[in-house]
Parts: C-alpha cells; sequence; structure tokens
C-alpha cells in the first residue's frame, strides 16, 4: 500500500493499524494526519508506548494520557479513582483520534486496561468510547518489555484489538534503505527464511567505507555503551565542555522527559568527539541518527561545530522536546540535540537512521534485536558485524504468521478503497470530519501545522520574548533571563519576523545592542546577503571575512528581511 493509499483510510475515520518496514515513512503518514486533523478542527491525542517515542512525536505517553501510569493492573478501586480525575475525563471525552506510536512494545494487557477507561470515562459500550483508534509501528521490533517475569502479550492479542477490528494499512514504499542485498536480507529475516548464506553475508561485513567517521557500535546492554562511550571521550586530548539540560514545566513529566531522551543530561564533548544527531532539523542539514565529528566551538556562544560523513559543517544549536496536550505544553526540556556516538544501545537506536553501525549480537537475548539493529543503515556499505550468537537474526514465530495476516488484510483494505470512486470517498472523510464538529480543510491550512514541533509549540514564548527584548535591550539579556541558549532567542526574532509580529523600528532597536554593530558592518553583511541569498548562514559568514558571529548575522538578515532586501 503506498502513503497516500493509507492517508486516505486514515481520513474516514477508520480505526487502522498503520505498520510497514523500517523506512516506509509510517511516521510521514501519520504527521501528515495528525496535520489534517489539527486543521479540520478535530481534537486528537498523540501519545506513544515508551518516553522516547513519546518525545519523537511530540506528544505524551499513552500510560499518562490515559491515567493508567505505572500501574500493571486495573481494579475497580483504581477505575474509580481514574474517572474523578476532571481534567483526564475533559480531555478523554473532547477527543475524536487516539494515536498510539511504537504499538509493538505496548503489552496487550495494557492495551486493555486503556480500552476500559475510555469505554468508562466517555459511557460507550464501543471500543475506546467510540473514538477513532490509530495504532502505529512494527512488530518485527523490540517486544513489550514486562516486569517480574510476568507473560508478554503483543497488542493485538489482546481484547481491546478484537473490539477495535483495525484496518491494516501495511506501506510497502521503502526510503531508508538503498541497498537491494540489504533489503532482501530484512526481507527474509521477516520472513524467517534464514540460510547459511545470509550468516556469510553478514560475516563478510567487516569493514565500514566510510572515511573520517567512526560508525556508532550498537549493543545490546547499556554498561557495554556507556564503558565504550566514556574510554572513548578520556582517550581524547584537549579540554571538556560540558552543556547542561535545561527543564521547565510539570517536574514529573519533565524529570520523564530526562530520563528517556537520547540526549544526555549532561553532555561532555570535546574536540574530535564522534557524535550523534537526536532530533531531526532538516533546514539545518540534520535528522536523527546523523553522524558526525566535533570539529570545534562556536566563539560567540560555546556550541560545537560538527562535520558530517559528506563534509559538511554544522553549527549546533540547543533544541527543546516538550509534552504537549491540547496545543498546551506540560513540560519541556531542551539540551543540544547530540549524544556521544561511539556506542548506542539497540533499543535507543529504534527509529534512527545511521550512516554506519558497528553491531554486536553476541547477547542478543530478546526476539528482534539483531533486525532493528541492521535495519538502521541505509546499506551494507554502513555496516561491520562485531558478532553474533545462534538467536541474533531470530524473530518470533508468532509475528511471522501474524505478518502473513497483516499483509493479506492490507491487501483486501487496499482493494477495497481503491475501488471507490473519488467522490464516494470525500464523502466518507466530510462525514467522518462533521461528525466530529470540524470542517474540511484546504491544503493551505494543512501545510501550516505539517511539521511536530507546529503541534508542541509553546504558547506566547516569542512574544515573551519580545518583550523582554524592548525591556532588556540585548539578546544575551534576554537568553539569561529566560535561562534561554543566544541562539534560542534569535530564533524567536527569526520567528517573530516570519510572522509578522516584530517591524523594522524594533528589530533595529535590538542591534545597536549588539556588540560591533554599525552602519559598515549593516552594510558589508547586507551585501553578502545580496551575493549569496539568505537561506545559507556560511556563506555570508565567509564573504564578510569571517568577522562577526552568526548570532548577528542571523540578526542582520531578519532585519534584511523585513526591509526586503
Amino acid at each position: 500500500m503506498t502513503q497516500e493509499t493509507a492517508l486516505s483510510i486514515l481520513k474516514t475515520g477508520a480505526n487502522v493499524f498503520l505498520t510497514g518496514e523500517p523506512g516506509a515513512g509510517k511516521t510521514y503518514v501519520i504527521n501528515q494526519y495528525i496535520a489534517w486533523l489539527e486543521a479540520a478542527g478535530l481534537t486528537v491525542a498523540v501519545t506513544a508506548s515508551t518516553g522516547i517515542a513519546a518525545t519523537h512525536i511530540g506528544g505524551l505517553t499513552i500510560h499518562s494520557w490515559s491515567g493508567v501510569g505505572a500501574r500493571d493492573t486495573l481494579t475497580k478501586y483504581d477505575l474509580d479513582q481514574i474517572v474523578t480525575k476532571e481534567r483526564l475525563v475533559k480531555r478523554m471525552k473532547k477527543t475524536s483520534v487516539l494515536i498510539i506510536d511504537e504499538i509493538s512494545m505496548l503489552d496487550g494487557k495494557l492495551l486493555d486496561m486503556v480500552d476500559i477507561i475510555c469505554r468508562t470515562i466517555r459511557q460507550s459500550a464501543e471500543a475506546f468510547g467510540g473514538m477513532q483508534v490509530v495504532c502505529v509501528g512494527d512488530f518485527f521490533q523490540l517486544p513489550p518489555v514486562t516486569r517480574n517475569g510476568d507473560a508478554m502479550r503483543y497488542a493485538f492479542e489482546s481484547r481491546a484489538w478484537e473490539h477495535l477490528r483495525p484496518l491494516v494499512c501495511y506501506i510497502t514504499e521503502q526510503f531508508r534503505q538503498e541497498d537491494e542485498l540489504l533489503l532482501s536480507l530484512l526481507s527474509s529475516i521477516r520472513r524467517g527464511e534464514i540460510e547459511e548464506d545470509h550468516y556469510t553475508l553478514l560475516n563478510e561485513q567487516t569493514a565500514i567505507e566510510y572515511e573520517d567517521i567512526e560508525p556508532t557500535r550498537l549493543y545490546t546492554h547499556n554498561a557495554d555503551v556507556d564503558a565504550v562511550n566514556s574510554a572513548k571521550l578520556a582517550e581524547l586530548g584537549g579540554s571538556t565542555k560540558s552543556y547542561k539540560m535545561l527543564a521547565r514545566g510539570n517536574k514529573v513529566l519533565h524529570e520523564s522527559m530526562m530520563r528517556n531522551c537520547l540526549s544526555p543530561e549532561v553532555l561532555y564533548l570535546k574536540v574530535d568527539a564522534m557524535v550523534m544527531c537526536t532530533k531531526n532539523n532538516f533546514e539545518a542539514g540534520y535528522v536523527n541518527g546523523t553522524l558526525a565529528r566535533v570539529v570545534g566551538f562556536d566563539t560567540y556562544d560555546g556550541n560545537p561545530i560538527i562535520e558530517t560523513a559528506d563534509k559538511r559543517r554544522i553549527i549546533i544549536e540547543p533544541v527543546s522536546w516538550e509534552l504537549s496536550e491540547e496545543g498546551k505544553t506540560l513540560a519541556s526540556i531542551e539540551q543540544l540535540p547530540l549524544r556521544l556516538a561511539w556506542a548506542i544501545t539497540v533499543h535507543k537506536s529504534q527509529g534512527m537512521s545511521l550512516d554506519a553501525a558497528e553491531v554486536d549480537l553476541s547477547k542478543s537475548f530478546v526476539y528482534g534485536q539483531g533486525y532493528v539493529a541492521l535495519s538502521r543503515v541505509r546499506s551494507l556499505a554502513g555496516l561491520k558485524v562485531l558478532g553474533m550468537n545462534a538467536n541474533a537474526l531470530m524473530v518470533d514465530p508468532k509475528i511471522i504468521a501474524q505478518d502473513v495476516r497483516f499483509t493479506t488484510e492490507s491487501d483486501a483494505a487496499e482493494e477495497t478503497f481503491l475501488a471507490m470512486d473519488k467522490e464516494e470517498l470525500a464523502t466518507m472523510h466530510e462525514h467522518f470530519v462533521k461528525a466530529g464538529g470540524g470542517i474540511i480543510p484546504n491544503a493551505e491550512a494543512v501545510a501550516k501545522k505539517k511539521t511536530p514541533a507546529e503541534r508542541i509549540k509553546k504558547e506566547n514564548t516569542q512574544v515573551e520574548t519580545k518583550k523582554l527584548l524592548a525591556e532588556l535591550g540585548s539578546v544575551q539579556a534576554v537568553a539569561e533571563a529566560r535561562s534561554f541558549t543566544a541562539s534560542t532567542i534569535v530564533g524567536h526574532v527569526e520567528t517573530l519576523v516570519a510572522e509578522g509580529e516584530i517591524n523594522v523600528a524594533e528589530l533595529e532597536a535590538v542591534l545597536t545592542h549588539e556588540a560591533g554593530w554599525n552602519k559598515t558592518v549593516k552594510a558589508e553583511i547586507f551585501a553578502a546577503i545580496a551575493v549569496h541569498g539568505n537561506e545559507k548562514l556560511k556563506p555570508i559568514y565567509e564573504e564578510t571575512g569571517e568577522k562577526y558571529s552568526y548570532i548577528l548575522i542571523r540578526l542582520a538578515r531578519a532585519l534584511a528581511t523585513l526591509k526586503g532586501e
């Protein structure tokens, strides 16, 4: 099934299981659907089975959203306690669509508990109280983690799944791997058809073909990862720079986010440290999993400068991860989107696309670890296998059998929907939206909400920055007052410019407080912008003789934008 067909099925309001191999674009489809729902005026709850996954999509864990919390069971007393929480009841009754990401890691018992809570609060016998439920994930990924030796049930084995009867949308496009041999290997693992030739192929992966970039080692245990990263950093000469994570909002939530964030609470870096980007920033030129080496530090605010495998140099600025509900930020953390990358666990690599990886599967202990590790890389050229045990490429036979059923169900759903004419499908979309009190959005309205950043945008943060700039004058003073970095404050200024919320006089007043700013500097930077355009900072920086900080150039660029120059 194509992404387009899956998105069209989602818009009908049917319960859906959105699946596909790594790199098929499940996250892309779900983000497009969320944007469409929000533009239509429907309330969507974006959740995930784990804290790491929740920060990736800008939502809450399903445990937090549903009120289940850390419970292993749901007694009558527990249910009574949950359904008396006014805020929980209000948000659940308002929700039209519930999205659960990384469904493979959610135990079926917990899904049953969420179903019971939803039906009780919404006073409906329908599955999950009648809201549309969209489960996203791939059951060949890592399975649920259970406590105290409890028996594990996959989500599709739960009563809730049976009640949902979701349509299966199995996306068959591939956007991550570029290597047909690797794709064939991964497909064979999914079918349980591993042969001696496959082990031979992997044993031949003894070198990485990329120069100057050390591959990330994937281990199955945290102890191995910590030991490798600490030892490698200690081997480097030079001074160490540290970057401490900032946290705001609900203490319990942000402490959970700090534990689950791929970037550490305190990040230690040196020149020549191998790092991995932990968030997507397509405009800046990196994605979650991009490998690079630290080559220096910005003289203005000390942010690291990294060099990627294709020799691009990028100044990495702090970003925020936020948990939000109905457009309001409940908690946020801010840190550089980096982590040391000599090693990482297979568990934390789930969802990443790595340029190069060394994989040690000699201690594999659960189904799917080998598959997850191997599917992180885009090609065999970026893969080196350090070791494998007999179970390394094993996947659960139960999942193989279920996957056949999922494929059959998806083919049937695709055939049914492709047989419909466009008018019939459009009518189904319209009925779903109107039933939730919304209206069918146009393409422009959807485009404004098409990224996770739009969903979790903190209300009034730019307005607060603008107010403080008028009071305190300089970017640095505002950064200190708000416990942000100067780069973050400049980002607010750029947003204010883009949204027409700051004028030329106001921005010029800010620039008068920046060290070194004068008419000559302004003329030089404007001239460089005229030559190179304003899309990339580095050409402007080099054109002006590398005399001015990126902060100053960004502010000048914003002023040029306002003046139409």
